[in-house]
């Protein structure tokens, strides 16, 4: 079973590219709190696909709260200039839910506030 389920908020902005092929994928970058609220933050890569990479490209921006769900994923390569294996670890979303207001004054600094917005989810077609 490899089954993620995150709440954290966006470490920057959203980026939004497409594949030779057409696919559109969004990369970004989230803090999770960890369990103790001075234990400090485990900083997380995600990747979204398809209309929910576009949709949380054009909503979502540093700050902001989301809950991802989706799956592990490790890609592992060699490095060009020294020859050393590599790899990296993150999170390929099943959806994407935005959470909380976009912050602003006091609400980015204690996280509340009621989404207006629209919330995407779906499945990535990777």
């Amino acid at each position: 079973m490899n089954n993620v389920t995150l709440i954290g908020r966006l470490t920057r902005d959203p980026e939004l590219h497409m594949t030779p092929n057409g696919t559109d994928i969004c990369n970004m970058g989230i803090a999770v709190q960890r369990r103790g609220r001075d234990d400090g933050a485990d900083f997380v890569e995600v990747k979204a696909f398809n209309a929910q990479a576009k949709t949380s490209a054009e909503y979502l921006a540093k700050g902001r709260q989301v809950g991802i769900s989706g799956h592990l994923r490790q890609d592992t390569w060699d490095d060009k200039e020294t020859g050393e294996k590599r790899s990296k670890l993150y999170v390929i979303a099943n959806s994407v839910e935005f959470l909380g207001s976009k912050p602003s004054g006091d609400q980015e600094a204690n996280g509340n506030g009621a989404s207006a917005e629209p919330v995407a989810a779906g499945a990535s077609n990777e």
